[in-house]
């Protein structure tokens, strides 16, 4: 007896499932961890969700990292939330974890972006626990050997950013190093673009100033080397993945390396995130190819851009509904020093795709 069509359908999607498991970012499943957990004990390394048996040893050795690591998890999820909240696929999906779906599973642009924000913000993480004494293993980055400029000294605590690369790249980039974890060309990708990330912070690093002086005369600055906040660079990486290149994987030399697909052959920059599989439109749900479509999503019918009820709602139009807003309003300040506020209310229309 044949198997129905739809039975065959469900079996190989099962098994792409199955097969195509991406190690890389499982470990964002920490953001979910439960804070009665006190991460205390090597003991606690194995209840830990979405870890590599690299990871649990990385884990059993620096303990002290692992309230870090997690902070930085719980950030890669509120980051690339915000940053995609107005674009079809709003990266919703990266609250899965660790059972992803195609849109994260598959060697996609969207996979690569989380790739990158993942490896910066566990690097972020822990180059800013550095900085604020939460570790006992490193202290503040080292002081800049170039001069600070006139008027300004070097002072203050800089951001360990060394140090956050060097850890948060073991631990981010162990899943990708064991050898029984998908294709070559997903392992390189993956390896890139989280490199991109890595590179993406260190373009973050700029410095940060503080006024000395006589009545706020600023005569004196002590300054001091400080990352961007994350959703900066989450900023940077979203304009890397609107641009990003499609790459195959190609023997160049005596081994195969990413190319860019449609453009002469020539190395992949070391800034451009990369791609190996298109993505669907994310119009309409279709958890084959991870898309969880855009009805009754919030637009903007008077936006042009990303967020527009026409592009959002992908032509099929939109229904208006009215909100009711609770906010302060006619603020009094009063001598000294505090200020009081009236509750007001007020109804705005909103609209959603169809």
């Amino acid at each position: 007896m044949r198997a129905r069509p739809q039975v065959c359908e469900a079996l190989l999607f099962a098994l792409a499932l199955q097969t195509g498991v991406c190690y890389g970012i499982k470990w964002l499943a920490l953001s979910k961890t439960p804070a009665a957990l006190a991460l205390n004990q090597t003991q606690h390394c194995k209840q830990l969700e979405g870890l590599v048996s690299a990871q649990v040893q990385l884990c059993r050795s620096n303990l002290e990292l692992m309230h870090t690591i997690v902070h930085a998890a719980r950030e890669v999820t509120k980051a690339c939330r915000r940053a995609f909240a107005d674009m079809r696929w709003n990266c919703s999906s990266i609250e899965l974890a660790p059972n992803y779906l195609l849109d994260l599973e598959r060697g996609t642009r969207e996979s690569a972006f989380v790739y990158a924000l993942s490896a910066a913000a566990i690097s972020h993480a822990i180059a800013r626990a550095c900085t604020s004494g939460d570790l006992p293993g490193c202290s503040c980055g080292p002081v800049p050997g170039e001069p600070p400029g006139p008027g300004n000294r070097w002072g203050g605590c800089a951001d360990n950013l060394s140090y956050g690369l060097l850890m948060g790249a073991k631990f981010s980039d162990a899943p990708m190093k064991v050898k029984k974890t998908g294709s070559q060309a997903n392992k390189l990708m993956r390896l890139h673009n989280s490199e991109v990330g890595r590179q993406a912070l260190r373009a973050s690093l700029e410095m940060k100033c503080k006024c000395h002086g006589v009545s706020g005369s600023c005569s004196i600055r002590t300054c001091w080397k400080g990352l961007q906040e994350l959703r900066d660079v989450a900023a940077d990486l979203k304009t890397r993945y609107l641009s990003a290149t499609k790459v195959v994987h190609r023997p160049m030399g005596t081994r195969k390396h990413l190319v860019p697909k449609d453009l002469d052959i020539r190395p992949v920059k070391d800034s451009e995130l990369v791609y190996l599989q298109s993505s669907p439109d994310f119009c309409m749900k279709n958890e084959k190819v991870g898309s969880h479509g855009t009805q009754d999503r919030q637009c903007n019918k008077t936006s042009n851009g990303s967020d527009s009820c026409d592009l959002m709602c992908c032509g099929r139009g939109y229904n208006p509904y009215t909100d009711r807003v609770v906010e302060r309003c006619h603020c009094k300040y009063h001598w000294c020093c505090y200020v009081t506020c009236r509750r007001c209310e007020r109804t705005v229309e909103r609209y959603v795709c169809k």
